[in-house]
Formats: C-alpha cells, sequence, structure tokens
C-alpha cells in the first residue's frame, strides 16, 4: 500500500510541472497605439482681403482631411449671413443676401477625425454701386393670361451684359414648354427682354418666372436691384381670326367657333390706313377709350377698346361704320364692330390672346410696337438670345 501511494505523489508532481512549463509568462498585453488622425484644413473660396466682390457671389468654406464646424459670417453691423453645410460635411456656402458697399468678416473652423479643430479667419468687402436698376416682370403673381402671352422683363435702364442677365434668368412650366429669350431693342424706359414658346401655350399651363438680378453685373457701373419671379397660369385658349377680305371677325375658343362678327378693317388708303397681317396680341382694354391719330382725327371717344398693338390698333366699337362692317373697309387700321358685338366680346378678351389678322398688304413687323414677338419666326427669335 505505501509503494502505491509513493507512485500516485509522483504522479502529480510530474502534472504539476508539466502545467508550470506550459503558462504563459508574466506582464500586461501590450495594445498597439493609434497615430493621430491629420490635421484638418479649411479654405474659404473668397481669399482673405478680397474687395469688390459682387453680393450675388455665395461664400463657401471647404475642409479637407476632415469636416466643416461651426461658421460665422457677419458684416460690420453684426448682422450674421445665413448659410448651410453641405451634405457630406465638407464645405459650408452662405445662403443669406450680401449687401453692397459692405464689409464682412469670417471665422470657422475645421475638425480632423480626432475632433481636433483647425481655425480659419478672413474678411472681404463687397462692391459699391454706381447705379442699380430694378427689373418689373409684366405679370402678376396668381394671374391668367392667353396663350400668346410673351414674359417680359422690363429694366429701368440699360443692361450692356445681357449675358450676364440673361444667365439670371428662368422659366419653368407644367407641362414643359419651349421657348427661349429675346433682347428687343431698349425703348424709353431701358432694356427689355422677352420669353416667348415655339408656340402658342398649352391651355391651363403652370408657370414660374425666376429673375434672380439682384447683384447682376450690367456693365457701366450698373447692377440688378432686385430679384423678382412670378407664377401665373395660362387660361382657356382663346384666338381671334380677322380676314380683311371676307370682314369678318371670328372667335374660337378652346377650338370651337363662339361667335363671327361683322367687322370693317383698314382701308389701305395709305400706309398708315392697313391692319397689319400677323399675330397680334391683347394686352390691354378700357369701356371708354379718348383716341387720336392726327391728322385724321382727335380726341374721338371710342367704346369697348381692346388693344392689340402698339402701334394704335384696336378691336372697338364705331356706330359710324355701320353701314360698312361686313362688306368694306374703311377704317384708319382698327377693327371696328357694332357696339353690342364690341361689347360682346370685350367680355372675353385677356392680356394675351392672339389676334391673327389676314389678307392686308402689310405685315406686322418691329414697327408697330413694344410686342411684335410672334411677327417672328422662331428661328429669328432665337437668334435675338444674348446666349444662342
Amino acid at each position: 500500500m505505501r509503494a502505491r501511494t509513493r507512485l500516485a505523489a509522483t504522479l502529480v508532481t510530474g502534472a504539476a510541472l508539466l502545467l508550470t512549463a506550459c503558462s504563459g509568462g508574466a506582464g500586461t498585453p501590450q495594445t498597439p497605439t493609434k497615430p493621430p488622425a491629420p490635421p484638418a484644413k479649411l479654405t474659404s473660396a473668397i481669399a482673405d482681403g478680397s474687395k469688390d466682390i459682387t453680393v450675388n457671389t455665395k461664400l463657401t468654406l471647404t475642409a479637407s482631411d476632415g469636416k466643416v464646424g461651426e461658421v460665422k459670417l457677419v458684416g460690420k453691423s453684426g448682422t450674421p449671413v445665413e448659410g448651410r453645410p453641405s451634405d457630406d460635411g465638407k464645405t459650408w456656402t452662405s445662403t443669406g443676401r450680401l449687401e453692397f458697399g459692405e464689409t464682412y468678416s469670417y471665422e470657422g473652423k475645421a475638425l480632423n477625425a480626432d475632433g481636433k479643430a483647425t481655425e480659419l479667419r478672413g474678411s472681404f468687402s463687397t462692391v459699391a454701386p454706381g447705379t442699380l436698376v430694378r427689373g418689373m416682370l409684366n405679370i402678376d403673381d396668381n394671374g391668367t393670361v392667353g396663350i400668346a402671352a410673351p414674359i417680359i422683363i422690363q429694366f429701368a435702364g440699360h443692361v450692356e451684359d445681357r449675358v450676364a442677365a440673361e444667365k439670371a434668368l428662368s422659366v419653368k412650366s407644367e407641362p414643359a414648354t419651349t421657348g427661349a429669350w429675346g433682347w428687343l431693342p431698349d425703348n424709353d424706359t431701358g432694356s427689355r427682354v422677352h420669353w416667348r414658346p415655339q408656340n402658342y401655350w398649352a391651355p391651363n399651363t403652370k408657370v414660374t418666372v425666376t429673375a434672380n438680378l439682384y447683384g447682376v453685373p450690367y456693365g457701366q457701373g450698373r447692377y440688378g436691384k432686385d430679384d423678382v419671379t412670378s407664377t401665373f397660369t395660362i387660361g382657356r385658349s382663346q384666338i381671334v381670326k380677322a380676314d380683311v377680305n371676307t370682314h369678318r371677325m371670328t372667335v374660337i375658343r378652346d377650338g370651337a367657333e363662339v361667335a363671327s362678327y361683322d367687322a370693317s378693317m383698314g382701308s389701305g388708303a395709305s400706309q398708315d390706313r392697313v391692319t397689319r397681317s400677323g399675330i397680334h396680341v391683347v394686352t390691354e382694354k378700357w369701356e371708354d377709350k379718348v383716341m387720336s391719330n392726327p391728322p385724321y382725327y382727335t380726341d374721338a371717344r371710342e367704346r369697348w377698346a381692346v388693344r392689340i398693338s402698339n402701334n394704335g390698333e384696336f378691336i372697338h366699337a364705331n356706330p359710324n361704320t355701320i353701314g360698312n362692317q361686313g362688306n368694306s373697309n374703311v377704317t384708319h387700321g382698327c377693327i371696328n364692330l357694332s357696339t353690342a358685338n364690341a361689347q360682346e366680346y370685350f367680355g372675353t378678351a385677356i392680356f394675351g390672346d392672339p389676334v391673327e389678322v389676314t389678307g392686308s398688304s402689310v405685315a406686322l413687323s418691329s414697327a408697330d410696337g413694344d410686342i411684335y414677338d410672334w411677327a417672328l419666326d422662331w428661328g429669328q427669335w432665337q437668334a435675338l438670345s444674348a446666349l444662342r
């Protein structure tokens, strides 16, 4: 029995030695050290100390090896200019309006992967304009206009740099409509640009025109004064067809003839007594209108007058030509109707309705007032764009 006990003790001692030989060494395991992230860098699209920056310029700060943190942009008055970061956090861009002749200071931070900040500070000043030029849209918000209506921006001064101005303009519609801007010669007010669809607007089209003109340099020390926008609707389709030879004026609404009137038009006795052939556009209307056309007449009171051209052409009532209406042309260029027929038509006319005159010896042209857009074919119209 004692011999077995000693043998067991020997086996246990051997096992203990074996376990000791297989165990690890003494001490705490070491984790590899992570290197620091590279410092972020922040740069400005407008260099520190820049002068004569146009007010429609956006300040953009860009971060490399990190993301943009807090940014402040303020004028000397202390008023902050709003801005926002990009979705990926790499840039910050101002969205607020800069003022003319102002000094702005900016400060921003870029954070690297470790959250350590790199700061950037700077300042710049904006241009002081010689003249601010307002642009005015002809169609008001929520208006309804006819299918030939042009969009008109009338400037209160000359625009030398038409490329810069036209780049700031856009027209969006539902449904989409093909069209183009065209610059017409300056009038007494200043420069003017029209947008005309290639073909008549589709009825019920929703249109938004945006003119981001604030701060746009027009040349010669002139800058855009304000942005202007308008959202409006194209109404029903109403087309007037006036045939000089048949002495009839027909109204077609949404593809169906709704009225046909006896009419008398320009006699053609001289060039200034011809109702021009071509597509006219309804622009204004008056229940009573005093008209003068020296040397033929002055201060004649006419009823239910609808202007179709700025050259003096109207559709209006004239009881003095009732005997000629439907059989001969005796007017000085206007389209004469009976009082009842003129009043009936007057109630249906809106700005932008086309009036298509056919059969006369003189075509509507650029010599015939403010809106001769449809007297040009599509290729001629496109050639009037500064961006052609």
